[in-house]
């Protein structure tokens, strides 16, 4: 068997890794690249096997990073079945599509303002093309085997997101390679945590948070704290999350603490499309998430839905005090940077960040102390006060990793290290190196023969 990394190598985007046995191929996710300009230009670099070649997709979960590739292979050729989880398969469309909108959206702006040095500008796949991945999505519940050619396949779970997994692929003469997928927190408040994993000769193995540790921070006492204050003062609270998990997580920790009666309740107003259908998913695949029914309607039952951009200009008009949850989670787009314009320039709202922000946003901009932004091509003052909320990330810190890893039942022979920045990475190796296996962080395209 032979595995070769196409993606997630020294970097946290593209995941893609490629096996192949004889004249078999299967990949693992199909992830887009994101960020800097050197990485986006992969995303229109031919693979190194051709489309048809490639007998079946196996996603570990739904975040583009890990599926939005899957467009272009479909479109060029790739007809073999894509397997996932079933929260994965339903999340899909959803994720997909928007990504090809933009796309679309990214290459007409493009070609409006002439700053492309292509004629034209041309989006890397449009929404039609991410509308034909459905057809080709196959869901196998957790712990179930698959058997595919020279493979026999599991996913377990992973933690992280709704549906995530992690991939164990055992061959026909009994070489056991594990991928760990993204692994999720141990005390995340609505994904459990992933499963032990099961034993392997070789393993792939994230490690975006591979020098750092999660703060201790209570993040509901800090969100009550931000919450108290911006609803005294009469004002708004703007929260930009991400659409998948960090949106569910925010509107279920503000009705927990209304119920318990430690902030009081205002209306708490969900403006994103994307976030309002995922939501959903949680009422339609209960076992993969620790809410029970009751908790769902407490948390999701309540929130009020902004569906249209009609709605979403009135929602501009009101006066505090009340909560938005809107996108994106860094304000590099979505309907919050229409909130921001409204709303940031009164010293009596909040702008609350909830994570990560990365260099070069807006988030991270006003996070540094700047006074202002540049929103649809025009600057706009931010008076507002800007909070910050630690805590939430859906990722296993540095610590999470390693108990993970020491779970094993004996070392894999090999940990590659992927998904993760240079420096988390060299971390993380140095200290599973100490636990006992070779550690190494492979480089894009590097390919490694797996004797049985």
């Amino acid at each position: 068997m032979r595995i070769t990394f196409l993606g997630a190598t020294r970097t946290v985007t593209g995941s893609k890794f490629l096996l192949g046995a004889g004249e078999h191929r299967l990949l693992v996710d199909c992830g887009l690249f994101q960020g800097l300009k050197p990485l986006r230009q992969r995303n229109w670099q031919p693979l190194p096997v051709q489309p048809g070649e490639i007998d079946a997709i196996v996603l570990t979960h739904a975040h583009i990073d890990h599926s939005g590739y899957l467009p272009v292979l479909v479109r060029d050729g790739c007809d073999g079945p894509i397997y996932c989880t079933p929260p994965t398969r339903d999340l899909l469309p959803i994720l997909l599509s928007d990504a090809g909108r933009l796309q679309e959206e990214d290459a007409a702006y493009a070609n409006r303002k002439g700053f492309s040095r292509h004629r034209p500008a041309l989006p890397l796949y449009t929404e039609a093309d991410a509308e034909r991945v459905t057809g080709r999505l196959e869901a196998v519940e957790y712990d179930d085997d698959l058997d595919l050619g020279p493979w026999s396949l599991r996913l377990g779970p992973a933690g992280h997101i709704l549906g995530a997994a992690s991939l164990a692929v055992t061959s026909l003469t009994g070489t056991r390679i594990l991928f760990s997928g993204d692994l999720g927190r141990d005390d995340a408040p609505l994904i459990p945590p992933p499963e032990d994993p099961p034993e392997a000769d070789w393993l792939v193995m994230e490690g975006t948070y591979g020098d750092r540790l999660h703060p201790k921070n209570d993040v509901q006492v800090e969100l009550a704290e931000v919450a108290r204050r911006t609803l005294a003062r009469g004002g708004v609270l703007m929260i930009p999350a991400f659409a998948v998990g960090r949106a569910q997580a925010v509107i279920h920790a503000l009705y927990k603490l209304f119920d318990r009666g430690e902030v009081p309740e205002v209306p708490v107003y969900l403006n994103s499309p994307m976030a309002i259908r995922v939501t959903r998913l949680y009422l339609r695949h209960p076992t993969y998430h620790r809410l029970s029914a009751a908790e769902c309607e407490t948390a999701f039952g309540r929130v009020r839905l902004v569906r249209s951009v009609e709605e979403s200009k009135q929602l501009n008009q009101r006066q505090g005090p009340f909560v938005v949850v809107a996108g994106a989670g860094m304000l590099t787009g979505g309907r919050i940077l229409h909130h921001l314009r409204a709303f940031g320039g009164d010293s009596r709202n909040t702008l609350l960040l909830t994570g990560y922000q990365a260099e070069g946003t807006r988030g991270a901009d006003l996070l540094r102390g700047a006074q202002s932004v540049k929103i649809h091509g025009r600057q706009v003052p931010v008076r507002c006060e800007i909070a910050r909320l630690d805590g939430l990330s859906a990722h296993a810190d540095q610590a999470g990793l390693l108990k993970w890893l020491s779970t094993m039942s004996s070392p894999p022979r090999k940990v590659w290290l992927v998904h993760g920045e240079q420096r988390a990475l060299e971390t993380l190796g140095r200290l599973v190196a100490g636990h006992g296996p070779e550690a190494y962080a492979p480089r894009y395209g590097e390919a490694f023969e797996l004797p049985s």
